[in-house]
């Protein structure tokens, strides 16, 4: 993990920077934090967020006495260099109150749902077949899972075309997890269909 240190303005905060800290699947702001220096340093160095606790005057890597590491995807500063975005991978809760979050008990909202669904596929993924539907429809293939969202597909088609709306909305879901399944199978994720729809968005931008 590169950064240089050289263009963060510590001076700014009395060598203190605030540092946002994202779960890296899910986007959801799991807390925030004081980073000196050495901090950040250290976080480069280990891959797990190291901060400054401005109450113990020092400091601290999150999860050493807790267990509760955040490891740490990538570290991005602000225009002005003088506040940083960490996302991370929580092992664990981010909160002391043993919340995901320490802003709220609100669990991945919104789209961060698909990033949690996403994580929880890929534990599933290596749980016996026999206990786990996610694991055996992995374990029959990427045939078998492509065929699964092909029957959610119509399933959704029909709901849309004469079902009510609890009955669309739960075809959509089924539909969208047997996806991610899929794209699991394939080794992909849906992180690789958003970068899709990111660059056919472009020429419109462009046009406009």
């Amino acid at each position: 993990m590169t950064l240089d240190i050289s263009k963060i303005d510590f001076a700014k905060g009395d060598g203190l920077i605030p540092a946002v800290v994202q779960d890296a699947d899910t986007l959801q702001v799991l807390t925030l934090a004081y980073m000196d220096e050495a901090a950040l340093r250290e976080t480069l160095d280990s891959g797990q967020a190291t901060f400054f606790s401005r109450s113990r005057g020092g400091r601290w890597r999150k999860g050493e006495t807790s267990g509760d590491f955040l490891n740490v995807v990538s570290v991005t500063p602000d225009c002005d260099g003088d506040a940083v975005v960490v996302k991370a991978r929580p092992v664990g809760n981010a909160c002391h109150l043993n919340r995901i979050s320490c802003f709220g008990e609100e669990d991945a909202p919104g789209l961060g749902r698909i990033g949690r669904l996403e994580r929880t596929i890929h534990v599933r993924a290596q749980a016996d077949p026999n206990d786990s539907w996610t694991a055996r429809l992995i374990a029959q293939g990427p045939k078998r899972a492509a065929q699964k969202v092909g029957e959610e597909g119509v399933e959704t088609a029909l709901a849309g075309a004469a079902g009510d709306e609890a009955e669309l909305a739960s075809e959509s879901a089924d539909l969208i997890y047997h996806l991610l399944v899929l794209l699991h199978a394939r080794n992909m994720v849906f992180q690789d269909v958003l970068d899709v729809l990111a660059r056919r968005a472009q020429p419109a931008k462009d046009d406009s």
